[in-house]
């Protein structure tokens, strides 16, 4: 089924290329790019099992294999794991769709990181607050293994958040407001507290059977061909995320998978500029959606323009995005309160 998937797109990928042209902007100063997350975005909610500062799907490399670049627009939900599949994808935009607002901060922190830092290497060393280590590292595993061996430095730490607050509201002027600054300090401590263990339950209680992957563990997994594909996995990945970050490219917006506007609002903004989605990563996200929600989702996916050939990325597979669409139903559902 992934193979009949993948090759479908591989023959719409041309065809889709020239059946429109793009007016989406090249770049997006920083008053345009915070004037759009905060138009397409809706009122925030919560996430009451996890502060979700790191993903927690082991499937991450798997998935990622089947992902080849075909431009276009990206939209995804949640942390890291978005680096990724843009990694692969190659969009000229992403769009990482949240409820919570708190997942905004997160990715302001890492846009931040990705602009002050020139490489992997120096990126990890920030993002930890572990002074870098000598040497190449040309993969994850080396860039992980050489880190292991790094104590936390409260200094960094200080130097990074500084530097962090400076690049977002020197710099690019962003209207945080201290809630939004304090949850960036709090996402810094807790990778310098936890280190590269970091995982999905850290900072909250979790089942005993719950799925723990850290986030080296995430960085440096094999797909089943045995390769890499994490954005810290090579020198290309990395610096592609970086550039898209550097031209404002990679919107955060607060949104609810089960509500009457981001995901539609995206969509519509997609359409102005004559561009199609040419892959979705909507995790597991349905499972905590209630039956009306799961029917708002359902309606708001098929408004999207979405490219033939497109792909839904789910946490454990890839699947076509109409073949998404078509099985597109409410089922049984986690309910909890906002």
């Amino acid at each position: 089924m992934r193979s009949a998937v993948v090759a479908g797109g591989l023959l719409f990928a041309f065809a889709t290329a020239a059946c429109h042209r793009s007016t989406l902007p090249h770049a997006l100063d920083d008053r345009a790019f915070w004037a759009l997350s905060e138009s397409l975005s809706e009122s925030p909610g919560s996430f009451p099992l996890s502060d979700n500062l790191v993903s927690n799907e082991p499937r991450l490399a798997e998935n990622a294999r089947w992902i080849q670049a075909r431009g276009g627009v990206y939209i995804g939900v949640g942390p890291e794991q978005n680096f990724t599949y843009i990694a692969r994808l190659r969009p000229s935009t992403a769009f990482i769709i949240d409820i919570r607002r708190e997942n905004r901060s997160l990715h302001l922190l890492y846009k931040a990181l990705f602009e002050i830092s020139p490489d992997r290497a120096d990126f990890v060393s920030r993002l930890f607050s572990r002074a870098r280590p000598a040497g190449r590292m040309s993969n994850a595993r080396e860039l992980f293994a050489k880190f292991a061996a790094q104590p936390p430095s409260e200094e960094l730490r200080r130097r990074t958040l500084a530097l962090v607050r400076e690049r977002l509201v020197g710099a690019h002027g962003f209207p945080l407001s201290p809630n939004d600054l304090d949850w960036i300090e709090q996402a810094l401590d807790a990778f310098y507290r936890n280190g590269p263990d970091i995982h999905f339950w850290s900072s909250r209680p979790s089942a005993p059977d719950a799925v723990k992957p850290s986030y080296r563990q995430l960085m440096t997994a094999l797909d089943l061909s045995g390769q890499e594909r994490s954005f810290l996995s090579g020198d290309a990945a990395f610096v592609f995320v970086k550039d898209l970050h550097a031209r404002n490219k990679i919107v955060p917006v607060i949104g609810d998978f089960g509500g009457p506007a981001a995901i539609r609002a995206i969509g519509q903004y997609i359409r102005e500029h004559g561009d199609m989605v040419q892959a979705f990563y909507g995790s597991n996200v349905a499972v905590y959606l209630t039956n009306r929600q799961m029917s708002v989702f359902c309606a708001s996916l098929a408004t999207l323009p979405a490219a033939p050939g497109a792909w839904f990325i789910e946490s454990d597979a890839v699947r076509s995005f109409d073949s998404k669409l078509v099985n597109c139903q409410p089922g049984p559902i986690l309910e909890w309160k906002r």
